[in-house]
């Protein structure tokens, strides 16, 4: 008997055996053509799964609809130009906000007005009262724990494709600092140690390179093993993007699970609270609907554009210079002005050193590295803040901004070569990416829709906040103050007092108007 045959006889053995539960709901089934009834039962099934699929989407569409309604209203409509008591930085990964917080907000913050767990310190720990700067990774459903009364919040957003490769080429390159170890468990082992040890806190603990680096990490020493193993280490390929010998390609690294849960829409999650390191308990399941529905990203959307409006500053890591000088201008001198008022600020007080750098340390992750070249990255802001910051202005906050970045980027430039030498020929520049396959660009496009359409929102609220600090030095009020006489101030005084704001609202028109031609 052929195998066909067999196949017929068995199915009209099970649609018998069916014949009964059908013969309940109305259907009568005889047992006659095994075609006929196998045709029916696939109706039946087919009709079953479409009325569950029905009722999954209208399970999801109410569940994502539930969190973005509720998320929406609890949003505050208040006056989001004046700075409150605690300024929560929403730290997107890859943005460049670090170079704020070690360029300007440790300018202005004494290291005791942080708040525990600040920035990369594992989870925020609310216990601590008064404190007055929070910078973190987690998403903002931090904002959970904050008295969202008295909470201003601040972050940048980078183009998410730049980001996407930012991100891959930054978990290769910290991942390959574990290179120095002769094998994955031995690497293992001795991070832990070293981690015991540590007063600092490893890039392994923080989100959402807790989960980045390992997975890298990993895949480096794979494909290691597999060189030795062919007893070769000829590298078959000069593409960074596309060294299958040596590291993951980045076409693998876009398309894997991994990828989709913590880079894609990323800066779209981060800002809606709906992150894998969420606070809120209906995260998971509002996240997995929008990943199965993805029309549900839409609520999504709409939360977090309704929260970037809301937003104290929002920042473009692509309009670096004109950021940077908002963010001073708009939240250094609010910081400056609140702090003095409120006594903050100590007499001759300076940033304590040795705690802030023993806040950000991942130098136990390589030990065959000069001093320069560790994990100590907070030299650069600390040896040049000798400005006392009862003394501090928006001018001397930019002066040590300046020299503050070039340091900082220079150390970044030489941790980025003297990690990226254990993987050669790896080398990821500007110019490389302009390499990497259109269909690869594409497809980095088509999963970060999200973050796209925010990227273009908040690219208006750049422009507008370009607008309303121009609008705010020339208004009545603060003319008035400029010009009068008092105190022995001689009316030269004032206007040459005055001569940076004029300088600095051309500024901000000329670059108003530029981001506009762009955009256009």
């Amino acid at each position: 008997m052929s195998t066909r045959s067999r196949s017929w006889i068995q199915g009209s053995i099970v649609i018998c055996d069916l014949a009964p539960s059908l013969s309940v709901i109305g259907i009568e089934i005889e047992c006659m053509d095994p075609l006929v009834k196998c045709t029916i039962l696939l109706i039946i099934l087919g009709l079953v799964g479409n009325a569950f699929s029905i009722n999954d989407y209208d399970h999801c569409e109410n569940v994502v609809k539930k969190w973005a309604t509720t998320s929406i209203k609890n949003e505050r409509n208040e006056d989001k130009h004046t700075l409150k008591d605690l300024l929560f930085f929403l730290h997107v990964p890859r943005t460049g906000g670090r170079t704020y917080f070690h360029c300007f907000l440790t300018k202005l913050y004494l290291s005791s007005l942080e708040c525990p767990r600040s920035y990369d310190k594992l989870r925020f720990d609310p216990s601590k009262e008064k404190c007055r700067l929070l910078v973190t990774h987690d998403d903002y459903s931090i904002t959970s724990k904050l008295p969202r009364d008295r909470t201003s919040v601040v972050t940048i957003l980078r183009n998410p494709i730049d980001r996407v490769f930012s991100t891959y080429e930054f978990s290769v390159e910290v991942a390959a600092r574990f290179l120095v170890h002769p094998n994955l468990t031995y690497a293992k082992l001795m991070t832990g140690r070293l981690r015991f040890k540590s007063i600092g806190v490893s890039t392994l603990e923080i989100w959402p390179w807790k989960y980045l680096v390992p997975w890298m990490r990993d895949d480096l020493f794979a494909r290691r093993d597999a060189r030795k193993a062919r007893g070769t280490n000829d590298v078959t390929s000069n593409d960074p993007y596309n060294m299958q010998d040596v590291a993951m390609p980045l076409l693998n690294y876009i398309n894997d699970p991994i990828a989709h849960e913590i880079v894609h829409n990323g800066a779209t999650f981060q800002i809606a609270g709906l992150t894998n390191n969420s606070y809120l308990p209906e995260s998971h399941e509002v996240r997995h609907c929008v990943d199965k529905y993805h029309n549900l990203g839409d609520y999504v959307l709409q939360v977090a554009k309704k929260r970037l409006d809301n937003m104290l500053y929002v920042g473009l890591t692509e309009n670096h210079r004109e950021s940077a000088t908002m963010f001073a201008n708009v939240v250094g001198q609010q910081v400056i002005s609140q702090l003095a008022n409120s006594k903050a600020i100590g007499e001759g007080a300076t940033l304590n050193r040795s705690e802030r750098s023993s806040s950000f340390s991942d130098s136990e992750l390589d030990q065959n590295t000069n001093s320069d070249e560790k994990g100590n990255e907070t030299k650069s802001s600390s040896d040049d803040n000798d400005v006392k910051q009862e003394s501090m202005t928006v001018g001397k906050l930019m002066d040590t901004y300046e020299v503050c970045i070039s340091s900082l980027r220079k150390t970044q430039t030489r941790r980025r070569i003297a990690s990226l030498k254990r993987i050669p020929p790896a080398n990821f520049t500007k110019e490389a990416r302009l390499q990497v396959p259109k269909m690869v660009l594409q497809q980095i496009q088509s999963l970060n829709k999200l973050d796209i359409e925010l990227y273009e929102y908040a690219k208006g609220i750049f422009v507008k906040q370009h607008k309303q600090a121009a609008e705010s030095l020339f208004d009545t009020e603060t003319l008035g103050s400029i010009f009068v006489y008092s105190g022995g101030i001689k009316l030269w005084d004032a206007c040459l007092w005055t001569m940076p704001f004029v300088l600095l609202f051309i500024l901000l028109f000329v670059n108003a108007k530029r981001t506009l031609k762009v955009k256009i």
